[in-house]
Protein backbone atom coordinates (compact mmCIF):
# COMPACT_ATOMS: atom_id res chain seq x y z
CA UNK A 1 0.00 0.00 0.00
CA UNK A 2 2.87 2.54 0.62
CA UNK A 3 4.19 1.54 -2.49
CA UNK A 4 1.46 2.51 -4.50
CA UNK A 5 1.22 5.81 -2.75
CA UNK A 6 4.51 6.78 -3.10
CA UNK A 7 3.97 5.72 -6.93
CA UNK A 8 0.71 7.87 -7.11
CA UNK A 9 2.66 10.84 -5.68
CA UNK A 10 5.70 10.44 -8.09
CA UNK A 11 3.01 10.16 -10.89
CA UNK A 12 1.33 13.37 -9.87
CA UNK A 13 5.07 15.37 -9.22
CA UNK A 14 5.65 14.43 -12.65
CA UNK A 15 2.34 15.61 -14.37
CA UNK A 16 2.77 18.78 -12.74
CA UNK A 17 6.63 19.42 -13.32
CA UNK A 18 5.35 18.71 -17.15
CA UNK A 19 2.57 20.62 -17.00
CA UNK A 20 4.50 23.65 -15.44
CA UNK A 21 7.58 23.03 -17.93
CA UNK A 22 4.56 22.98 -21.35
CA UNK A 23 3.08 26.11 -19.76
CA UNK A 24 6.81 27.72 -19.65
CA UNK A 25 7.53 26.92 -23.07
CA UNK A 26 4.21 28.52 -24.15
CA UNK A 27 4.96 31.86 -22.83
CA UNK A 28 8.18 32.02 -23.40
CA UNK A 29 7.01 32.00 -27.25
CA UNK A 30 4.82 34.57 -26.69
CA UNK A 31 7.06 36.56 -24.88
CA UNK A 32 9.83 36.68 -27.68
CA UNK A 33 7.24 37.17 -30.56
CA UNK A 34 5.69 40.56 -27.90
CA UNK A 35 8.96 42.02 -27.42
CA UNK A 36 9.65 41.93 -31.27
CA UNK A 37 6.43 43.52 -31.68
CA UNK A 38 6.37 46.43 -29.39
CA UNK A 39 10.37 46.80 -30.38
CA UNK A 40 9.09 47.37 -34.09
CA UNK A 41 6.84 49.80 -32.46
CA UNK A 42 9.05 51.61 -29.56
CA UNK A 43 10.95 55.14 -30.31
CA UNK A 44 14.17 54.62 -30.95
CA UNK A 45 15.07 57.92 -29.54
CA UNK A 46 13.75 56.74 -25.76
CA UNK A 47 17.07 54.76 -26.04
CA UNK A 48 19.14 56.41 -23.58
CA UNK A 49 22.13 55.44 -21.16
CA UNK A 50 21.40 56.67 -17.87
CA UNK A 51 18.79 56.27 -14.89
CA UNK A 52 15.81 56.80 -17.56
CA UNK A 53 17.16 54.10 -19.77
CA UNK A 54 17.03 51.45 -16.90
CA UNK A 55 13.03 52.93 -15.93
CA UNK A 56 12.13 52.54 -19.83
CA UNK A 57 14.15 49.26 -20.30
CA UNK A 58 12.20 47.98 -17.17
CA UNK A 59 8.76 48.88 -18.46
CA UNK A 60 9.74 47.55 -22.02
CA UNK A 61 9.78 44.40 -19.77
CA UNK A 62 6.53 44.81 -17.97
CA UNK A 63 4.35 45.69 -21.12
CA UNK A 64 6.02 42.80 -23.11
CA UNK A 65 4.72 40.60 -20.39
CA UNK A 66 1.28 41.83 -20.41
CA UNK A 67 1.47 41.51 -24.38
CA UNK A 68 2.40 38.15 -23.72
CA UNK A 69 -0.55 37.79 -21.65
CA UNK A 70 -3.15 39.19 -24.11
CA UNK A 71 -1.83 37.03 -26.51
CA UNK A 72 -2.64 33.98 -24.38
CA UNK A 73 -5.66 35.17 -23.32
CA UNK A 74 -6.31 35.17 -27.28
CA UNK A 75 -5.29 31.60 -27.50
CA UNK A 76 -6.81 30.23 -24.77
CA UNK A 77 -10.26 29.35 -25.88
CA UNK A 78 -9.40 27.75 -29.42
CA UNK A 79 -6.61 25.85 -28.04
CA UNK A 80 -8.94 24.54 -25.30
CA UNK A 81 -11.12 23.63 -28.42
CA UNK A 82 -8.66 22.13 -30.68
CA UNK A 83 -7.13 20.19 -28.03
CA UNK A 84 -10.73 18.82 -26.38
CA UNK A 85 -11.56 17.04 -30.38
CA UNK A 86 -7.82 15.87 -30.50
CA UNK A 87 -8.43 14.14 -27.42
CA UNK A 88 -11.87 12.56 -28.91
CA UNK A 89 -10.09 11.40 -32.09
CA UNK A 90 -6.80 10.01 -30.68
CA UNK A 91 -7.92 9.09 -26.92
CA UNK A 92 -5.32 6.29 -26.17
CA UNK A 93 -2.19 7.88 -27.87
CA UNK A 94 1.17 7.95 -25.86
CA UNK A 95 2.04 11.18 -27.99
CA UNK A 96 -0.65 13.14 -26.73
CA UNK A 97 -1.19 12.36 -22.95
CA UNK A 98 0.76 15.92 -21.99
CA UNK A 99 -2.36 17.04 -23.31
CA UNK A 100 -4.96 16.59 -20.92
CA UNK A 101 -7.84 18.80 -18.77
CA UNK A 102 -5.33 19.10 -16.09
CA UNK A 103 -3.30 21.12 -18.03
CA UNK A 104 -6.05 22.77 -20.11
CA UNK A 105 -7.77 23.84 -16.43
CA UNK A 106 -4.06 25.09 -15.61
CA UNK A 107 -3.60 27.12 -18.43
CA UNK A 108 -7.03 29.24 -17.62
CA UNK A 109 -6.07 29.40 -13.96
CA UNK A 110 -3.01 30.79 -14.71
CA UNK A 111 -3.95 33.39 -17.84
CA UNK A 112 -6.75 34.31 -15.06
CA UNK A 113 -4.24 35.15 -12.44
CA UNK A 114 -1.71 36.74 -14.90
CA UNK A 115 -4.47 38.93 -16.35
CA UNK A 116 -5.19 40.35 -12.75
CA UNK A 117 -1.33 40.48 -11.94
CA UNK A 118 -0.61 42.56 -15.21
CA UNK A 119 -4.13 44.91 -15.44
CA UNK A 120 -3.69 46.23 -11.63
CA UNK A 121 -0.11 45.54 -10.27
CA UNK A 122 2.45 45.52 -13.43
CA UNK A 123 0.75 48.28 -15.54
CA UNK A 124 0.06 50.62 -12.84
CA UNK A 125 4.00 49.88 -11.71
CA UNK A 126 5.25 50.63 -15.13
CA UNK A 127 3.13 53.61 -15.85
CA UNK A 128 3.92 55.62 -12.50
CA UNK A 129 8.23 54.74 -12.54
CA UNK A 130 7.75 55.84 -16.10
CA UNK A 131 6.20 59.03 -15.01
CA UNK A 132 8.04 59.43 -11.09
CA UNK A 133 10.86 62.05 -10.56
CA UNK A 134 11.20 61.03 -6.53
CA UNK A 135 9.66 62.94 -3.78
CA UNK A 136 10.75 66.16 -3.19
CA UNK A 137 14.06 66.52 -0.66
CA UNK A 138 15.33 62.68 -1.34
CA UNK A 139 18.36 62.22 -3.13
CA UNK A 140 17.27 61.14 -6.73
CA UNK A 141 17.97 57.82 -8.22
CA UNK A 142 16.03 54.24 -9.19
CA UNK A 143 14.78 54.08 -5.23
CA UNK A 144 13.50 57.45 -4.74
CA UNK A 145 11.58 57.04 -8.16
CA UNK A 146 10.79 53.00 -6.79
CA UNK A 147 9.34 54.82 -3.43
CA UNK A 148 7.17 56.93 -4.94
CA UNK A 149 5.41 54.77 -7.47
CA UNK A 150 4.59 52.33 -4.57
CA UNK A 151 3.17 54.96 -2.54
CA UNK A 152 1.24 56.42 -5.87
CA UNK A 153 -0.08 52.65 -6.34
CA UNK A 154 -1.19 51.99 -2.55
CA UNK A 155 -3.33 55.53 -2.94
CA UNK A 156 -4.25 53.96 -5.86
CA UNK A 157 -5.78 50.58 -4.77
CA UNK A 158 -7.47 52.43 -1.58
CA UNK A 159 -9.32 54.63 -4.63
CA UNK A 160 -9.91 51.67 -5.92
CA UNK A 161 -11.13 49.94 -2.85
CA UNK A 162 -13.10 52.63 -1.97
CA UNK A 163 -15.39 52.74 -5.47
CA UNK A 164 -15.95 49.51 -5.61
CA UNK A 165 -16.90 49.26 -2.01
CA UNK A 166 -19.70 51.92 -2.83
CA UNK A 167 -20.46 50.39 -6.09
CA UNK A 168 -21.40 47.46 -4.40
CA UNK A 169 -23.34 48.87 -1.37
CA UNK A 170 -25.19 50.92 -4.10
CA UNK A 171 -26.16 47.81 -6.01
CA UNK A 172 -26.43 44.99 -3.33
CA UNK A 173 -27.05 46.35 0.23
CA UNK A 174 -26.44 43.24 1.58
CA UNK A 175 -24.15 42.44 5.17
CA UNK A 176 -23.75 38.96 3.32
CA UNK A 177 -22.34 40.57 0.62
CA UNK A 178 -20.47 43.44 2.20
CA UNK A 179 -19.01 41.47 4.60
CA UNK A 180 -17.40 38.93 1.51
CA UNK A 181 -15.46 42.11 0.63
CA UNK A 182 -13.35 41.44 3.40
CA UNK A 183 -12.14 38.38 1.30
CA UNK A 184 -9.60 40.17 -0.51
CA UNK A 185 -8.67 36.93 -2.92
CA UNK A 186 -11.58 34.97 -2.67
CA UNK A 187 -14.16 37.66 -3.64
CA UNK A 188 -12.93 40.95 -3.99
CA UNK A 189 -10.59 40.34 -6.84
CA UNK A 190 -13.00 37.82 -8.76
CA UNK A 191 -15.29 40.55 -8.22
CA UNK A 192 -13.36 43.81 -9.29
CA UNK A 193 -12.04 41.61 -12.55
CA UNK A 194 -15.81 40.74 -13.37
CA UNK A 195 -16.45 43.92 -13.50
CA UNK A 196 -13.24 44.93 -15.61
CA UNK A 197 -14.28 41.88 -17.99
CA UNK A 198 -17.87 43.02 -18.22
CA UNK A 199 -16.47 46.82 -19.21
CA UNK A 200 -13.98 44.89 -22.04
CA UNK A 201 -17.17 43.00 -22.97
CA UNK A 202 -19.21 46.27 -23.69
CA UNK A 203 -16.17 47.67 -25.08
CA UNK A 204 -15.92 44.62 -27.56
CA UNK A 205 -19.67 45.52 -27.94
CA UNK A 206 -18.55 48.48 -29.73
CA UNK A 207 -15.76 47.79 -31.32
CA UNK A 208 -16.29 44.40 -33.13
CA UNK A 209 -19.12 45.51 -35.38
CA UNK A 210 -17.21 48.70 -36.51
CA UNK A 211 -14.38 45.94 -37.37
CA UNK A 212 -16.37 43.63 -38.91
CA UNK A 213 -17.51 46.87 -41.50
CA UNK A 214 -13.88 48.02 -41.59
CA UNK A 215 -12.47 44.81 -42.02
CA UNK A 216 -13.36 44.88 -46.15
CA UNK A 217 -11.72 47.99 -46.15
CA UNK A 218 -8.52 47.74 -44.34
CA UNK A 219 -8.07 44.18 -46.51
CA UNK A 220 -9.24 46.73 -49.93
CA UNK A 221 -5.91 48.44 -48.54
CA UNK A 222 -3.47 45.83 -48.16
CA UNK A 223 -4.93 43.90 -51.56
CA UNK A 224 -4.76 44.96 -55.59
CA UNK A 225 -8.08 45.62 -56.26
CA UNK A 226 -9.12 44.27 -59.93
CA UNK A 227 -8.69 46.68 -62.87
CA UNK A 228 -12.02 47.85 -64.59
CA UNK A 229 -12.16 50.70 -66.62
CA UNK A 230 -8.91 52.36 -65.63
CA UNK A 231 -5.40 53.21 -66.92
CA UNK A 232 -2.62 52.97 -64.77
CA UNK A 233 -0.60 54.44 -67.02
CA UNK A 234 -2.49 57.57 -67.06
CA UNK A 235 -3.05 57.86 -63.89
CA UNK A 236 0.52 57.28 -63.03
CA UNK A 237 1.94 59.96 -65.06
CA UNK A 238 -0.56 62.23 -63.36
CA UNK A 239 0.77 61.18 -60.40
CA UNK A 240 4.19 62.05 -61.80
CA UNK A 241 3.39 65.06 -63.27
CA UNK A 242 2.03 66.33 -59.47
CA UNK A 243 4.92 65.04 -58.04
CA UNK A 244 7.29 66.86 -59.79
CA UNK A 245 5.59 69.76 -59.62
CA UNK A 246 5.97 70.11 -55.83
CA UNK A 247 9.64 69.27 -55.97
CA UNK A 248 9.86 72.36 -57.81
CA UNK A 249 8.26 74.62 -55.65
CA UNK A 250 10.50 72.91 -52.46
CA UNK A 251 13.58 73.82 -54.42
CA UNK A 252 12.38 76.74 -55.85
CA UNK A 253 10.92 78.58 -52.67
CA UNK A 254 13.85 81.50 -52.02
CA UNK A 255 12.26 82.87 -48.37
CA UNK A 256 10.38 79.40 -47.10
CA UNK A 257 7.92 79.73 -44.71
CA UNK A 258 8.02 76.88 -41.75
CA UNK A 259 4.20 76.08 -42.42
CA UNK A 260 3.90 75.69 -46.17
CA UNK A 261 7.30 73.79 -46.56
CA UNK A 262 5.61 71.57 -43.81
CA UNK A 263 2.28 71.25 -46.05
CA UNK A 264 4.35 70.61 -49.40
CA UNK A 265 6.00 67.72 -47.65
CA UNK A 266 3.01 66.24 -45.89
CA UNK A 267 1.61 66.16 -49.46
CA UNK A 268 5.00 65.28 -51.44
CA UNK A 269 4.74 62.30 -48.88
CA UNK A 270 0.78 61.49 -50.23
CA UNK A 271 1.59 61.62 -53.66
CA UNK A 272 4.87 59.87 -53.35
CA UNK A 273 2.55 56.67 -51.48
CA UNK A 274 -0.25 56.86 -53.61
CA UNK A 275 2.27 56.76 -56.53
CA UNK A 276 4.17 53.47 -55.20
CA UNK A 277 0.38 52.01 -54.74
CA UNK A 278 -0.25 52.51 -58.36
CA UNK A 279 3.07 50.81 -59.32
CA UNK A 280 2.18 47.94 -57.04
CA UNK A 281 -1.44 47.46 -58.86
CA UNK A 282 0.22 47.96 -62.28
CA UNK A 283 3.31 44.86 -61.24
CA UNK A 284 0.38 43.00 -60.05
CA UNK A 285 -0.30 39.64 -61.62
CA UNK A 286 -3.64 38.91 -63.37
CA UNK A 287 -4.84 36.36 -61.02
CA UNK A 288 -3.92 38.48 -57.82
CA UNK A 289 -5.93 41.68 -58.74
CA UNK A 290 -8.93 39.34 -60.46
CA UNK A 291 -8.82 36.49 -58.04
CA UNK A 292 -7.89 37.19 -54.77
CA UNK A 293 -9.26 40.38 -54.10
CA UNK A 294 -12.68 38.88 -54.94
CA UNK A 295 -11.81 35.80 -52.89
CA UNK A 296 -10.67 37.48 -50.19
CA UNK A 297 -14.23 39.82 -50.06
CA UNK A 298 -16.28 36.75 -50.28
CA UNK A 299 -14.71 35.40 -47.45
CA UNK A 300 -15.09 38.03 -45.17
CA UNK A 301 -18.88 38.51 -46.21
CA UNK A 302 -19.22 35.03 -45.44
CA UNK A 303 -17.71 35.12 -42.25
CA UNK A 304 -19.64 38.23 -40.61
CA UNK A 305 -23.08 36.46 -42.10
CA UNK A 306 -21.85 32.96 -40.01
CA UNK A 307 -21.21 35.22 -37.09
CA UNK A 308 -24.48 37.46 -37.14
CA UNK A 309 -26.45 34.07 -37.70
CA UNK A 310 -24.91 32.12 -35.04
CA UNK A 311 -25.80 35.13 -32.95
CA UNK A 312 -29.38 35.24 -34.07
CA UNK A 313 -29.73 31.45 -33.20
CA UNK A 314 -28.47 32.01 -29.75
CA UNK A 315 -30.62 34.27 -29.08
CA UNK A 316 -33.46 31.80 -29.90
CA UNK A 317 -31.62 29.75 -27.63
CA UNK A 318 -31.69 31.73 -24.97
CA UNK A 319 -35.76 32.09 -25.61
CA UNK A 320 -36.21 28.47 -25.17
CA UNK A 321 -33.61 27.06 -23.23
CA UNK A 322 -32.03 28.03 -20.33
CA UNK A 323 -28.66 25.71 -20.71
CA UNK A 324 -28.09 28.14 -23.42
CA UNK A 325 -26.43 30.94 -20.49
CA UNK A 326 -23.15 31.11 -20.19
CA UNK A 327 -23.11 30.36 -16.63
CA UNK A 328 -26.10 27.73 -16.74
CA UNK A 329 -24.54 24.84 -18.06
CA UNK A 330 -21.73 22.82 -17.63
CA UNK A 331 -20.53 20.45 -20.03
CA UNK A 332 -19.34 16.69 -19.87
CA UNK A 333 -15.66 17.37 -19.43
CA UNK A 334 -12.58 17.98 -21.94
CA UNK A 335 -12.24 15.09 -24.16
CA UNK A 336 -15.30 13.83 -23.49
CA UNK A 337 -17.37 14.72 -25.87
CA UNK A 338 -17.44 17.07 -29.06
CA UNK A 339 -19.03 20.28 -28.43
CA UNK A 340 -20.11 21.30 -31.68
CA UNK A 341 -22.71 19.64 -33.94
CA UNK A 342 -20.10 19.35 -37.25
CA UNK A 343 -17.26 18.03 -34.69
CA UNK A 344 -13.96 19.00 -36.10
CA UNK A 345 -15.21 21.18 -38.78
CA UNK A 346 -17.50 22.89 -36.34
CA UNK A 347 -14.63 23.47 -34.00
CA UNK A 348 -12.44 24.53 -36.89
CA UNK A 349 -15.03 27.38 -38.16
CA UNK A 350 -15.79 28.11 -34.46
CA UNK A 351 -11.66 28.97 -33.88
CA UNK A 352 -11.21 31.06 -37.55
CA UNK A 353 -14.32 33.08 -35.94
CA UNK A 354 -13.09 33.89 -32.78
CA UNK A 355 -9.83 34.71 -34.44
CA UNK A 356 -11.48 36.90 -36.83
CA UNK A 357 -13.58 38.43 -33.96
CA UNK A 358 -10.28 39.55 -32.31
CA UNK A 359 -8.92 41.15 -35.35
CA UNK A 360 -12.40 42.57 -36.26
CA UNK A 361 -12.23 44.21 -32.52
CA UNK A 362 -8.54 45.62 -32.70
CA UNK A 363 -9.34 47.11 -35.60
CA UNK A 364 -12.38 48.57 -34.74
CA UNK A 365 -11.08 49.64 -31.69
CA UNK A 366 -8.26 51.64 -33.69
CA UNK A 367 -10.77 52.99 -36.31
CA UNK A 368 -12.95 54.62 -33.33
CA UNK A 369 -12.62 58.61 -32.80
CA UNK A 370 -11.84 58.10 -29.27
CA UNK A 371 -8.52 56.22 -30.14
CA UNK A 372 -7.34 57.36 -32.70
CA UNK A 373 -4.32 59.19 -31.76
CA UNK A 374 -3.52 55.88 -30.01
CA UNK A 375 -2.52 54.36 -32.78
CA UNK A 376 1.11 52.64 -32.52
CA UNK A 377 3.60 53.78 -35.23
CA UNK A 378 6.48 52.26 -36.07
CA UNK A 379 9.73 53.34 -34.62
CA UNK A 380 7.73 56.50 -33.60
CA UNK A 381 5.62 55.13 -30.14
CA UNK A 382 6.77 56.74 -27.03
CA UNK A 383 6.86 54.03 -23.46
CA UNK A 384 3.81 55.59 -22.47
CA UNK A 385 1.80 55.28 -25.39
CA UNK A 386 3.18 51.39 -25.70
CA UNK A 387 1.76 50.80 -21.78
CA UNK A 388 -1.85 52.08 -22.70
CA UNK A 389 -1.93 49.85 -25.65
CA UNK A 390 -0.79 46.72 -24.13
CA UNK A 391 -3.36 47.67 -21.28
CA UNK A 392 -5.91 48.12 -23.91
CA UNK A 393 -5.30 44.45 -25.73
CA UNK A 394 -5.18 43.30 -22.39
CA UNK A 395 -8.69 43.79 -21.51
CA UNK A 396 -10.09 43.31 -25.38
CA UNK A 397 -8.20 40.03 -24.95
CA UNK A 398 -9.54 38.77 -21.80
CA UNK A 399 -13.00 39.42 -22.36
CA UNK A 400 -12.93 37.49 -25.82
CA UNK A 401 -13.71 34.49 -24.06
CA UNK A 402 -16.68 35.40 -22.43
CA UNK A 403 -17.89 37.29 -25.59
CA UNK A 404 -17.24 34.13 -27.81
CA UNK A 405 -19.32 32.80 -25.10
CA UNK A 406 -22.12 35.08 -24.36
CA UNK A 407 -22.92 35.73 -28.40
CA UNK A 408 -22.94 31.69 -28.81
CA UNK A 409 -20.36 31.36 -30.89
CA UNK A 410 -18.78 28.53 -29.46
CA UNK A 411 -20.46 26.03 -26.63
CA UNK A 412 -17.08 25.63 -24.52
CA UNK A 413 -17.55 26.35 -21.10
CA UNK A 414 -15.23 28.83 -19.47
CA UNK A 415 -13.25 27.48 -17.35
CA UNK A 416 -11.59 28.92 -13.94
CA UNK A 417 -12.26 32.59 -12.72
CA UNK A 418 -13.93 33.02 -16.35
CA UNK A 419 -16.89 31.48 -15.21
CA UNK A 420 -17.39 33.26 -11.90
CA UNK A 421 -18.61 36.32 -13.25
CA UNK A 422 -21.94 36.97 -11.45
CA UNK A 423 -23.33 38.86 -14.61
CA UNK A 424 -23.05 35.77 -16.47
CA UNK A 425 -26.07 34.39 -15.01
CA UNK A 426 -28.18 37.66 -15.46
CA UNK A 427 -30.36 36.42 -18.27
CA UNK A 428 -31.55 39.93 -19.72
CA UNK A 429 -27.98 41.71 -19.32
CA UNK A 430 -27.03 38.65 -21.92
CA UNK A 431 -30.03 38.94 -23.99
CA UNK A 432 -29.82 42.37 -24.26
CA UNK A 433 -25.93 41.79 -25.30
CA UNK A 434 -26.57 39.33 -27.97
CA UNK A 435 -29.31 41.67 -29.61
CA UNK A 436 -27.37 44.91 -29.78
CA UNK A 437 -24.71 43.02 -31.29
CA UNK A 438 -26.55 41.85 -34.01
CA UNK A 439 -28.19 44.94 -34.30
CA UNK A 440 -25.18 46.99 -33.69
CA UNK A 441 -23.46 44.82 -36.66
CA UNK A 442 -25.88 44.68 -39.36
CA UNK A 443 -26.52 48.60 -39.22
CA UNK A 444 -22.49 49.15 -39.74
CA UNK A 445 -22.89 46.45 -42.20
CA UNK A 446 -25.71 48.34 -44.16
CA UNK A 447 -24.22 51.55 -43.47
CA UNK A 448 -21.00 50.50 -45.13
CA UNK A 449 -22.11 48.94 -48.10
CA UNK A 450 -25.13 51.56 -48.68
CA UNK A 451 -22.57 54.68 -48.69
CA UNK A 452 -22.45 54.56 -52.13
CA UNK A 453 -25.52 54.76 -52.70
CA UNK A 454 -26.98 56.91 -50.27
CA UNK A 455 -23.94 59.53 -51.68
CA UNK A 456 -25.24 59.43 -55.05
CA UNK A 457 -28.57 59.96 -53.58
CA UNK A 458 -27.66 63.31 -51.89
CA UNK A 459 -25.73 64.58 -54.88
CA UNK A 460 -28.71 64.08 -56.81
CA UNK A 461 -30.88 66.42 -54.39
CA UNK A 462 -27.93 68.66 -54.26
CA UNK A 463 -27.04 67.90 -50.63
CA UNK A 464 -23.93 66.84 -51.07
CA UNK A 465 -22.41 70.10 -50.25
CA UNK A 466 -23.37 69.50 -46.66
CA UNK A 467 -21.03 66.86 -45.90
CA UNK A 468 -24.15 64.82 -44.35
CA UNK A 469 -22.29 61.30 -45.61
CA UNK A 470 -18.70 62.03 -45.64
CA UNK A 471 -16.30 61.64 -42.48
CA UNK A 472 -13.02 63.87 -41.72
CA UNK A 473 -11.04 61.28 -43.86
CA UNK A 474 -13.26 61.93 -47.17
CA UNK A 475 -13.40 65.39 -47.09
CA UNK A 476 -9.25 65.74 -46.39
CA UNK A 477 -8.96 63.34 -49.06
CA UNK A 478 -11.02 65.34 -51.54
CA UNK A 479 -9.29 69.11 -51.04
CA UNK A 480 -7.31 70.25 -53.92
CA UNK A 481 -3.54 69.70 -53.80
CA UNK A 482 -0.87 72.51 -53.15
CA UNK A 483 -0.61 72.90 -57.64
CA UNK A 484 -4.07 73.23 -58.07
CA UNK A 485 -5.16 69.57 -59.27
CA UNK A 486 -7.60 67.46 -57.95
CA UNK A 487 -5.87 64.39 -55.76
CA UNK A 488 -8.77 62.41 -56.34
CA UNK A 489 -8.02 59.98 -59.11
Amino acid sequence: MDADEVTIREQNFHSQVREYTICFLLFAVLYIVSYFIIRRYKRKGDEQEDEDAIVNRISLFLSTFTLAVSAGAVLLLPFSIISNEILLSFPHSYYIQWLNGSLIHGLWNLVSLFSNLCLFVLMPFAFFFLESEGFAGLKKGIKARILETLVMLILLALLILGIVWVASALIDNDAASMESLYDLWEFYLPYLYSCISLMGCLLLLLCTPVGLSRMFTVMGQLLVKPTILEDLDEQIYIITLEEEAIMRRLNGMSSPVEYNTKQLKQELSNVKSMKTKLERRKKASAWERNLVYPAVMILLLIETAISVLLVACNILCLLVDETAMPKGSRGPGIGNASLSTFGFVGAALEIILIFYLMVSSVVGFYSLRFFGDFTPRKDDTTMTKIIGNCVSILVLSSALPVMSRTLGITRFDLLGDFGRFNWLGNFYIVLSYNILFAIVTTLCLVRKFTSAVREELLKALGLDKLHLSHNARDSEAAKPSVNGHQKTL
